[in-house]
């Protein structure tokens, strides 16, 4: 069964526990948190304080995705203000393996992002490391973008990969994801779907939650 991770990026900054509360209503699996630094990617959204305020008011598992410059000088921040998942990109710090084998220390799970022209290559020494995978189908930094179809071929790849090691690392896919376009994504392999703007953007959150999940069942 594949998972549904709603992107916070795209809910409402003003009420944040309102539409956390309605993608739990929808049966959201986790909560996937964009924190971007202006840095690595050009835009800036938000970081730990928020991360913490949020772990009050919800036991949804946090898929944390780091689109920040050398993470590894916050895993413990991030670890200490709830993150069950931690994800960094593979361009962002020089020290990958030495990253990853941080994030494990303190329990949680890791993962290794992937941007749309960064090849499968990268994951080749690190792969059984690795609990999740995720495949960037936009350009990281702005909700609300298209869906680069080239990436499906990528998804299949990565899923190859997994299998024929035999690995359970989960395949996760971030980046213009639609009701329109969800089913033929998960066609592809995906274990775990990231959704913003087609969420929480929706007149009425929960009842588009629920429609993801009966799509990507």
């Amino acid at each position: 069964m594949t998972m549904l991770s709603p992107s916070l990026l795209a809910a409402n900054f003003a009420d944040l526990k309102g539409d956390i509360k309605k993608i739990e209503e929808g049966g959201a699996d986790l909560l996937h948190l964009d924190v971007m630094d202006g840095i690595f990617v050009p835009n800036i959204s938000f970081g730990i304080p928020v991360i913490k305020s949020i772990r009050k008011v919800t036991d949804l598992p946090f898929d944390v995705h780091l689109m920040i410059d050398r993470p590894e000088r916050y895993i413990k921040d991030f670890v200490d203000a709830g993150a069950d998942i931690i994800t960094v990109q593979a361009e962002s710090t020089i020290h990958l393996h030495r990253t990853l084998q941080e994030i494990k220390s303190y329990g949680v799970k890791a993962g290794v992002s992937l941007n749309p022209a960064t090849p499968l290559d990268v994951l080749e020494y690190i792969i059984k490391d690795l609990d999740l995978i995720l495949i960037m189908s936009v350009n990281p930094g702005f909700g609300g973008q298209s869906f680069i179809p080239s990436i499906k071929e990528k998804i299949r790849d990565a899923r190859k990969i997994i299998d024929e090691k035999g690995l359970t690392t989960i395949l996760e896919v971030d980046g213009g994801v639609k009701l329109s376009n969800v089913e033929e994504i998960v066609d592809c392999g995906v274990d775990l779907i990231v959704s913003g703007s087609d969420i929480f953007g929706a007149e009425d959150i929960s009842a588009r939650t629920k429609e993801f999940k009966e799509l990507i069942v």
